[in-house]
């Protein structure tokens, strides 16, 4: 079984958090929410497999996945926030093994993709992504992800650990593009019903993400009634970047309440 590298914040005789990353990201991703808004809880953001400094060779199928994270944080109880592909992933965790999880946030999540975005989302991703220089990475970082006012500085920031440069001079991501492929395929995979996931839960929305959650919000909220809470906040799908500030807020606020509660 592989392991899968792990970033972690905080201390760890505190409530637990589990932090999961979207298609083409790291773990690093929730460096800055884990130091202000979780700074009282114990964070834990594994890069997932193909990602980051994690291993790179397949199966990267959703049971891959969910294997090599269950062996990364450990099954104690733990709220869990998964952003986009990561999202998917934490309700499967939440699905399969209610137990392990108090809370759930989906930050802009993909829970499921229609046959034709996914596959739209698995051919652009064959790319070549390559740059001749860091400000070129970034400049484009801004025109592939639709970012809508991400400060430049919190880009850059994050963008220095997440690119390498090669042999070359070229600078390139942190992951492997097979594994993007398949998990944008693992999404068009139909996802357990939302009735069977009754656990309290932030649902936070990007206004102007192109990652519509419009196909299945009706059916979440039929579902879980009073236990869903939804948030919009401005920019795109990058929440973390385009409205850390409103994000962080929605977040802490609603893990913040459960740690309250536990006491």
């Amino acid at each position: 079984m592989r392991d899968l590298a792990l970033h972690e914040w905080g201390d760890p005789g505190a409530p637990r958090i589990v932090c999961l990353h979207g298609v083409a990201g790291h773990g690093r991703h929730f460096a800055m929410l884990a130091e202000d808004a979780l700074d009282d809880f114990h964070v834990l953001a594994p890069d997932l497999l193909g990602h980051g400094l994690s291993p790179y060779e397949p199966p990267w199928d959703l049971d891959a996945h969910l294997t090599a994270v269950s062996k990364a944080v450990g099954v104690e109880p733990a709220a869990y926030v998964g952003h986009s592909f990561g999202g998917r992933l934490a309700f499967e965790v939440a699905a399969r093994s209610p137990e392990r999880v108090t809370r759930l946030v989906l930050l802009d999540p993909a829970i499921w993709l229609p046959p034709e975005v996914a596959l739209f989302a698995a051919e652009s991703s064959r790319k070549e992504r390559s740059y001749v220089s860091f400000e070129e990475a970034v400049e484009q970082r801004y025109v592939e992800s639709q970012l809508h006012g991400a400060p430049r500085e919190l880009v850059e920031a994050e963008l220095r650990v997440h690119l390498s440069e090669d042999d070359e001079g070229l600078h390139r991501y942190r992951y492997c593009q097979s594994a993007v492929v398949v998990a944008y395929s693992e999404l068009a995979r139909r996802p357990t019903p939302f009735e069977s996931v009754r656990v309290p839960t932030l649902l936070v929305l990007g206004r102007d993400s192109y990652l519509s959650y419009d196909h299945l919000l009706d059916a979440h909220r039929e579902a879980l009634g009073d236990l869903l809470e939804v948030v919009v906040v401005p920019g795109g799908h990058t929440l973390l970047w385009d409205a850390f500030e409103e994000t962080s807020e929605a977040v802490g606020g609603f893990l913040s309440a459960a740690a309250r509660e536990r006491r």
